[in-house]
């Protein structure tokens, strides 16, 4: 079967929720889970050997600059010495697509709280990354 490129998932569809409050202004949504891998030392192999210990969870939220929702949510915690964890939603839903994509990205933390960050004659914008522990797939889009 040939590949439909109006199947292709375009980004302008997605969405994201923290902690069940929709977030409106966000422009990209990037989660990624790396692999922890320690060596296996092996005789008679000239080639490295891996086993996959774990994993890591890195992600990057950007959003235009139209509130201080993050400031609100986060400021006060941070300065007080509290953690805030969250869990982020992510949905990708493109009307051409054979489905949906929902993913929970749980006990996520925000590594940075950008104060203020601005310039003339330029649109605000806020790219603050995150890490996370844990993730639950709700729905995904099937292979054809």
């Amino acid at each position: 079967m040939a590949y439909d490129s109006q199947k292709t998932i375009s980004g302008t569809e997605g969405e994201v929720w923290i902690d069940g409050d929709y977030i409106s202004e966000v422009t990209a949504l990037q989660a990624k889970v790396t692999l922890t891998k320690e060596e296996v030392k092996m005789c008679k192999a000239r080639g490295k050997k891996y086993k996959v210990t774990g994993y890591e969870g890195k992600g990057t939220l950007k959003l235009n600059k139209v509130n201080s929702r993050m400031l609100i949510k986060f400021g006060d915690a941070i300065k007080a010495g509290h953690t805030i964890t969250c869990t982020i939603i992510s949905k990708l839903d493109d009307p051409d697509s054979e489905g949906t994509e929902r993913i929970a990205i749980k006990d996520a933390t925000f590594d940075e709280l950008p104060l203020s960050d601005w310039e003339a004659k330029k649109m605000v914008t806020e790219s603050i990354p995150f890490t996370f522990s844990d993730y639950e797939i709700y729905d995904t889009v099937p292979v054809l």
